[in-house]
């Protein structure tokens, strides 16, 4: 089965969706290790993982797409991507969702800022005129050759142009043919809650660190009405700090050893690497192979 399609039906159950993020392919199979049913390819994360770059736009569609395809080649899973505000105008988004869907991603996501973006959760953020963004929305639903293909629609109205606004401009997206609404960057339970009451599509949360986003379990998500939560940068976050300590202490110590009880295993990373099935088609496919742990 297509993971657009595997996607479809997780998203018609009740339960809610919990989508890690992964700013690689690897960090995109510990999550399929963990037994979670979808990924999400975070935006900030290839900007800061892949090109050491802010959350700011600076990311191109080919940039995008390419962590994509290394995302979607390493797993099984579907997985939903950011695509920021779609890289230009309705026709560079309706390339956006051809480029996306031929990486093998199940859906995307774009958003109603200005050029160049900034991160959902700071201070500056604008937004393009409403009749723009539904302009965007129509285009990506034109562009997607697979039907099951998911197109979600973000907006960033509620922080510079208040809460209604941002009902406003979901309801709108939706009648565009949207499948789901992302809401960014509420405020409050009751923020959450009223919007799920006011706009009558699927929707999806952001649960991010450290943003204007109050901290709620994927549950409480559920029971405010939100069929999928995203945590684009937690993976990404733990692992980022714990590398910061573990190199302050090499630096000062000038060993790791203290270190390996955290480490992950040569046999666990292989497993997650899957190299067994590399030394089975040495074997099958060049008459050799030698087992790495041997």
């Amino acid at each position: 089965m297509a993971t657009t399609q595997v996607l479809r039906r997780l998203l018609a159950q009740e339960e809610i969706l919990v989508a890690p993020g992964a700013c690689d392919a690897l960090v995109a199979r510990l999550i399929e290790q963990a037994g979670f049913t979808v990924v999400y390819m975070t935006g900030a994360g290839t900007a800061n993982g892949i090109l050491g770059l802010p959350d700011i736009g600076l990311t191109t569609l080919t940039e995008m797409a390419t962590n994509a395809r290394h995302i979607c080649d390493a797993i099984s899973l579907p997985v939903i991507a950011d695509a920021d505000t779609g890289f230009g105008n309705a026709l560079n988004v309706m390339r956006a969702v051809r480029e996306y869907e031929q990486a093998g991603l199940a859906g995307l996501h774009i958003e109603d800022q200005v050029a160049p973006k900034r991160c959902g959760h700071v201070a500056g953020k604008e937004c393009v005129a409403l009749e723009e963004m539904v302009g965007k929305v129509q285009a990506a639903v034109a562009a997607r050759r697979d039907p099951d293909f998911v197109i979600i629609a973000r907006t960033d109205a509620r922080a510079p142009l208040g809460f209604d606004e941002a009902v406003k401009r979901g309801r709108a997206y939706a009648a565009a043919g949207a499948d789901l609404i992302f809401p960014e960057a509420l405020e409050s339970r009751e923020e959450l809650a009223e919007y799920a009451r006011a706009v009558h599509v699927p929707l999806m949360a952001n649960m991010t660190e450290f943003g204007k986003t109050p901290y709620f379990s994927a549950r409480e998500f559920q029971e405010a009405g939100y069929s999928v939560v995203i945590y684009p940068m937690s993976a990404c976050r733990v692992a980022l700090k714990a590398m910061q300590d573990f190199l302050r202490d090499l630096k000062q110590t000038g060993t790791q050893t203290a270190w390996l009880p955290r480490m992950l295993t040569r046999r666990d990373l292989y497993s997650l690497l899957d190299y067994s099935s590399y030394t089975e088609h040495e074997r099958r496919y060049l008459g050799e192979g030698v087992e790495p742990l041997e």
